[in-house]
C-alpha cells in the first residue's frame, strides 16, 4: 500500500466538513508496495480477516494523518499570531512615541514658559497695559467709565434714590417716614393718656383706685395682725417669744464661754490648755539644757583638738592629705588617676614640689593630661608665693595645668574664693566647711576642662570650648560674689534676708553653670571617642 497524497486527505477533509451526504460504501483496489506493510498484512490470515485489518490499519492511518494535519495548522497558525502580535506592538510603540513627541512638542508649543503661545496669551491678558487691565479700566477707572455712569444714574445728585431720599423733597421717604413716626406717636401718646386719666372709667388708673378703695380695709386688718404677732414675738413678758428664747441661749452660751476660758475651774480647757503648756515647755527647757551642755562638751572638744592640730608640726600635712583625699573621690567619679606626688622628687633635681597629680583618663577627651595640685595651709603665704610654687610645680611634674589650693585660715585677705590666670587656678577651701566643696569642685571641672580645650581634638569643637570658657568666667564672677556674701554675714548682720537671696541665686547659678561645664566635658569625651 503506497503513500496518500495530502490533496486526498485535505479533500477528505472539507468532505467530512461540507453537508453532502456520503455512500454507505466505497470500494477500493490497491496495491501495496511498501515492505513492512506487506510483512504486516502476510502475517494475517487471507480472507476476511485480512481484509478487515487493512481496513482499521486505513482508518487509524486517516485518524493520525487528521491529527497532524491540525497540529501543524495550531503551530501555523501560533506563529502567525505571535508574529502579528510583535509587528503590532512594534506598530504600537512605535505610533506612541510619535504621540508622545507630538504631545510634548503641542505642550512646549502652547505652555513653555518662555515662548508658550499659553504663556504669551496670559502675559497678554494679564500683563501691565494688558488686555484684561485696559478692559477694567474702560469699565471701572475715570469717570467716562461704565461703572461711573451707572452709579452716577442709579445713586447721583440727580437720581431717584437721591432725591427719595431728600429732605426738603416733599414726595421723598424721609419725609414719609416722619409723617407717619408723628401720626403714631400722637395716637399712642392719646392712648396712654386716656389709661391714666379718671374721667375715663375703663382706664387702668380708675380701675387701679377702685380695687384699692375696694381692699384698703382688709389690708389694714392683716397688717395690724402681723404687727401683733411681730410685737408678741419681740416682746420679753412671754417666755415662749423668740426673744426670750434668744436671751436665754445667749445666757446659757455666756456661761459656757466662761466656765471653758476660766483658771478657776480646773476642768476648763483653758485650764487643761495651760498645765499641757507647763508640761511642754518644761520638757523643751530640759531637752534644751541638755543639749547645750552637749554642744559645749563637743566644742570644747573640737577646739581642743584644733588647737593641739594648729601646735602640730603636722597641721599643714592634714590639710594636704584632706584635699588628696577631695581630688581622689573626684578623680574616681571622672575616671580619672590621681597620684600623691608630696614625698617624691620630679624632674627638678632634689625638688618635691607639687602634691599631687591628676592625670586624665583613657575615656576622656584629653587622656594623659596632667593637673598638678598644690595644697598650702601656711601664714603669711602671699599670693605671689603661690604662682611662683604653682609654676614650678608645673614644670616639675611636667603637667599641662596647675591648681594651687588655700586654706581659708591663711589665704591671703585680698585674693577672692576662685581664680584663674593663665594656665593656673587659685582656689580658697576649707575641709571642715561643705559649703566650700563647691570652689574646689569648680576648679578641679574647669582644670579638666581647660586640658581639653589645650589638647584642640577638632576645630568643631571651638562652640564648645566657647561654653566652656563662659561657664569658668561665670564660675569665678560667682565664687567673688560669694565671697562678696561672707563678707555681707561677717559685717552686717542687719541684711540677713538680703545675703540667704544672694547665696541662693549664686550657688544656684554656680551649680548651672558647673553642670553646663560637665556636660561639655562628657560631649567633647564622646566626640573624642568616636574620633
Amino acid at each position: 500500500m503506497g503513500g496518500l497524497p495530502g490533496e486526498l486527505f485535505q479533500e477528505e477533509e472539507r468532505q467530512d466538513e461540507s453537508t453532502a451526504p456520503l455512500p454507505f460504501g466505497l470500494p477500493l483496489e490497491l496495491t501495496v508496495t511498501d515492505r513492512d506493510v506487506v510483512a504486516a498484512l502476510v502475517a494475517v490470515s487471507e480472507g476476511t480477516a485480512r481484509e478487515e485489518y487493512a481496513l482499521a490499519a486505513l482508518k487509524i492511518g486517516i485518524l493520525a494523518l487528521r491529527q497532524a494535519q491540525g497540529q501543524l495548522d495550531a503551530d501555523v497558525i501560533q506563529r502567525e499570531s505571535e508574529r502579528m502580535l510583535a509587528d503590532l506592538n512594534e506598530r504600537l510603540a512605535g505610533h506612541s512615541r510619535e504621540l508622545r513627541e507630538h504631545l510634548a512638542g503641542t505642550l512646549k508649543h502652547y505652555f513653555d514658559p518662555d515662548s508658550g503661545h499659553f504663556q504669551q496669551r496670559v502675559q497678554r491678558l494679564v500683563g501691565r497695559d494688558g488686555e484684561l487691565e485696559q478692559l477694567l479700566g474702560r469699565q471701572l477707572a475715570g469717570e467716562d467709565s461704565q461703572l461711573a455712569k451707572t452709579l452716577l444714574t442709579h445713586v447721583g445728585h440727580e437720581s431717584p434714590l437721591l432725591k427719595m431720599l431728600d429732605p426738603e423733597e416733599s414726595s421723598g421717604l424721609l419725609t414719609h417716614l416722619r409723617q407717619s413716626l408723628e401720626d403714631q406717636l400722637a395716637g399712642q401718646r392719646k392712648r396712654i393718656l386716656d389709661e391714666f386719666s379718671l374721667d375715663n372709667k375703663q382706664g387702668a388708673l380708675s380701675r387701679l383706685v377702685v380695687e384699692l378703695t375696694e381692699n384698703h380695709g382688709e389690708l389694714n386688718d392683716a397688717l395690724q395682725k402681723k404687727i401683733d404677732e411681730v410685737v408678741k414675738e419681740f416682746s420679753l413678758d412671754s417666755d415662749e417669744s423668740a426673744l426670750s428664747r434668744l436671751v436665754r441661749n445667749v445666757t446659757t452660751a455666756q456661761k459656757t464661754i466662761t466656765d471653758e476660758f476660766s483658771l478657776d475651774n480646773k476642768e476648763s480647757a483653758l485650764a487643761r490648755l495651760k498645765g499641757e503648756l507647763v508640761e511642754m515647755l518644761a520638757e523643751h527647757e530640759k531637752a534644751n539644757r541638755e543639749f547645750r551642755e552637749e554642744v559645749n562638751v563637743a566644742l570644747g572638744q573640737l577646739a581642743a583638738r584644733r588647737e593641739e592640730q594648729e601646735k602640730s608640726p603636722r597641721h599643714g600635712l592634714a590639710f594636704e592629705d584632706a584635699v588628696i583625699e577631695y581630688l581622689s573621690r573626684e578623680a574616681q567619679h571622672a575616671g580619672d588617676v590621681a597620684l600623691p606626688t608630696g614625698t617624691t622628687t620630679g624632674l627638678i633635681k632634689n625638688c618635691k614640689v607639687g602634691d599631687c597629680v591628676v592625670e586624665l583618663g583613657p575615656d576622656s577627651a584629653a587622656p594623659g593630661e596632667k593637673i598638678v595640685v598644690e595644697a598650702k595651709e601656711k601664714e603669711n603665704y602671699s599670693f605671689a608665693n603661690a604662682r611662683e610654687e604653682i609654676e614650678r610645680a608645673r614644670k616639675n611634674r611636667d603637667a599641662q595645668l596647675g591648681l594651687f589650693v588655700f586654706s581659708r585660715k591663711t589665704a591671703p585677705r585680698e585674693f577672692g574664693p576662685f581664680k584663674q590666670l593663665g594656665q593656673d587656678l587659685y582656689v580658697i577651701w576649707d575641709p571642715e566647711d561643705p559649703a566650700t566643696d563647691i570652689y574646689l569642685h569648680a576648679a578641679v571641672l574647669s582644670a579638666r576642662a581647660l586640658c581639653i580645650r589645650r589638647g584642640r581634638l577638632h576645630h568643631e569643637q571651638q562652640a564648645d570650648f566657647t561654653s566652656i570658657d563662659r561657664a569658668i568666667l561665670e564660675i569665678e564672677k560667682q565664687a567673688e560674689r560669694l565671697a562678696e556674701v561672707e563678707t555681707w554675714t561677717n559685717t552686717i548682720q542687719s541684711s540677713a534676708q538680703k545675703i540667704l537671696s544672694r547665696v541662693g541665686r549664686s550657688r544656684q547659678t554656680l551649680a548651672g553653670e558647673l553642670e553646663t561645664l560637665r556636660e561639655k566635658l562628657t560631649h567633647v569625651r564622646q566626640v573624642a571617642g568616636e574620633n
